[in-house]
């Protein structure tokens, strides 16, 4: 079976770090040279990962990195026990709130940007979880 790893383009690693350890309460384990930062206290490590703004993906990429508000159809998901401490967490530490906080037949969401423009949301299941609308 593979072993996820998440990474996360940051323009600033010491931004990130703080916002990181701050916002979601996750704890620096060390450092990968000076462009990495490993991030642990979630189910897997998050790399933090130093990239330039206006450097491409890959190489012959024909869009380049922007540290704005964007859209990727893979975002992370934090699931939290006490959700309006934690959206109070995440402001503080300087994460920008997308919405009010929405009610779900599993429980409540809020959605966020991170300092970079990566969304994240923040999710608090109640007593049946997924379980509520599992289909099979």
């Amino acid at each position: 079976m593979p072993r996820l790893l998440v990474n996360i383009d940051v323009e600033d690693l010491e931004t990130a770090i703080r916002f990181y350890t701050s916002a979601l309460g996750l704890r620096l384990g060390r450092r990968l040279d000076h462009d990495t930062a490993e991030l642990l206290g979630a189910e897997v490590p998050i790399y933090l990962l130093l990239k330039a703004a206006g450097s491409g993906p890959f190489a012959g990429a024909s869009t380049r990195r922007e540290y704005r508000r964007h859209w990727t159809p893979v975002h992370l998901d934090f699931a939290v026990e006490q959700l309006e401490a934690a959206v109070q967490r995440a402001e503080a530490a300087g994460g920008q709130r997308e919405g009010a906080i929405s009610e779900h037949a599993w429980g409540r969401m809020a959605l966020f940007s991170d300092p970079f423009g990566n969304g994240f949301c923040l999710l608090e299941f109640n007593e049946r979880g997924y379980d509520a609308i599992a289909t099979g």
